[in-house]
């Protein structure tokens, strides 16, 4: 078997699967690349038994079909120094050997039988199937990650949750202390089901996906395993197992007192406040009176406190109340736009952000669990 194929769109298919590779893994097997060559195509594969992306790169010049397995470090540091050129691969059957051959020189490496390598279970024809585009889907990944939570004990609340709907696709990640809601309302379903996908193929569709591609991507999910068919290539996982808290019911149906206010102005002065809170508990407090914002903090041990005055429309009940600053920042950090709205009840009842602006057909809904004041 032979085959040639560019430098550069080898490496960067190699360096995408490579965050699939674990450290460590339990079968050997799994610290290669699987190299398949079907149909005028090469086909690379990257697992690491409970997440699996293939990426395909269109062949114009090969000969025979086949497959074999490299390992992945011996690829890629071999790969990664050449300048664009082409690479061509001669296969030797049985033995697997394998010679790549560039323009000054040549590699050889000894394969592996690709007959060892894992696959995942198919998703059968009943699973539930829905497509968005690439860019909307990246963009709620990104917008929800930062939300999910590291909880032993609590697996569900460890990735991002698909909510489908009757109305919309809703997307959610929490960890009890702050909340993101992204309803995209050009998906949805007269069939209601859910998912919950784990952070590291989450991650993994953020590095593939262009934020500004219209090209729709496929889901098709059961109860345990979700397939994801891309521009050129697909990801398959195993979903993690349980049922979701009822996320609607956190968010409150009535905050009256709204803030508008600008959202870089607001990052920044969090960022010169936060740094004199107390570090056990980061404590910054809001402080409302008409059109004004005040941050403040201290920590009481080392005798430092900073307070800042910050112009914003505001016509709600005078109040101060508590958030804990690094996860507030993370929020308005994770929101688009010049402007956003901060919707409050009273000092013991989560908050609401949103953007002044929406994407098209989306709704952002972001919450936050106040912090107890001891005034």
């Amino acid at each position: 078997m032979r085959f040639t194929l560019s430098s550069s769109a080898l490496s960067n298919k190699l360096s995408i699967l490579s965050k699939v590779i674990n450290s460590k893994n339990s079968l050997s097997i799994l610290d290669s690349f699987l190299f398949e060559v079907r149909g005028g195509q090469l086909i690379l594969t990257a697992s690491d038994n409970a997440n699996m992306m293939k990426c395909y790169v269109a062949l114009s010049d090969y000969e025979g079909e086949g497959a074999f397995c490299i390992p992945n470090r011996i690829i890629q540091a071999a790969v990664k120094e050449l300048p664009e050129q082409p690479l061509t691969f001669e296969v030797s059957s049985p033995e697997n050997s394998v010679k790549i051959v560039y323009q000054n020189g040549s590699y050889r490496v000894a394969g592996q039988n690709a007959e060892e390598y894992p696959y995942l279970q198919p998703i059968d024809s009943n699973a539930t199937e829905i497509s968005l585009p690439a860019g909307t889907l990246a963009a709620n990944i990104q917008r929800t990650m930062f939300a999910t939570a590291n909880d032993e004990l609590r697996m569900v609340m460890n990735g991002l949750y698909f909510d489908l709907r009757e109305d919309s696709l809703n997307i959610v990640a929490s960890d009890g202390h702050k909340m993101v809601r992204n309803m995209i309302y050009s998906c949805k379903t007269a069939n209601p089901a859910s998912f919950i996908l784990p952070k590291k193929p989450a991650g993994l569709l953020r590095s593939v996906l262009d934020l500004n591609d219209e090209e729709e991507v496929s889901i098709r999910f059961n109860n345990n395993n979700a397939e994801i068919r891309f521009a050129d290539g697909i990801l398959s996982c195993r979903l993690i197992e349980g049922r979701y808290p009822n996320y609607a019911s956190v968010i409150p149906s009535d905050n009256p007192n709204i803030i508008t206010i600008d959202r870089k102005g607001f990052m920044s002065a969090l960022r010169r406040v936060q740094p004199f809170a107390s570090e056990s508990t980061q404590l910054v407090k809001l402080r409302l009176t008409p059109n004004n914002l005040e941050l403040t903090s201290e920590d009481i041990d080392f005798s430092t406190a900073a307070h800042e005055d910050l112009v914003c429309e505001y016509n709600g009940a005078q109040m101060s109340i508590g958030f804990k600053g690094p996860a507030i920042f993370d929020i308005l950090n994770n929101l688009n736009g010049d402007n956003v709205t901060i919707a409050l009840g009273d000092p013991s009842r989560a908050g609401v952000i949103k953007p002044c602006e929406q994407p098209e057909n989306e709704d952002i809904l972001m919450l936050i669990m106040p912090m107890l004041l001891s005034e």
